[in-house]
């Protein structure tokens, strides 16, 4: 999975054709920590989307463009815009489902 900053964000995430989803979180967030083991499952088991994360604590400038008023906060980015926003901790199952409705 890849750590997002301002540096590569562009190259990364808005120049990726593919569904991308972006993981803002935080070391010291206990949703974010509960999240972290299954968006790196759906990373492995979901190919056709990319995954990433942005450290809202070392990227703060990312987490003001994009508005991150919660984490853990999932966008979910295709050909350069963000079509869906999730807030929150979600079950795996739950996660799938949002992904593979717009991947």
């Amino acid at each position: 999975m890849t750590n997002l900053t301002m540096d590569n964000f562009e190259a990364e995430v808005l120049n990726e054709k593919k569904l991308t989803v972006v993981n803002f979180w935080a070391t010291w967030c206990g949703p974010c920590m509960m999240l972290k083991p299954l968006i790196e499952a759906l990373s492995e088991e979901m190919t056709n989307v990319k995954f990433c994360k942005v450290n809202v604590d070392e990227e703060q400038e990312l987490s003001m463009q994009f508005r991150i008023e919660s984490i853990p906060t999932l966008l979910f980015v295709k050909d350069g815009k963000i079509v869906h926003k999730l807030v929150g901790f979600r079950s795996k199952e739950e996660l799938r489902r949002e992904i593979e409705a717009r991947a």
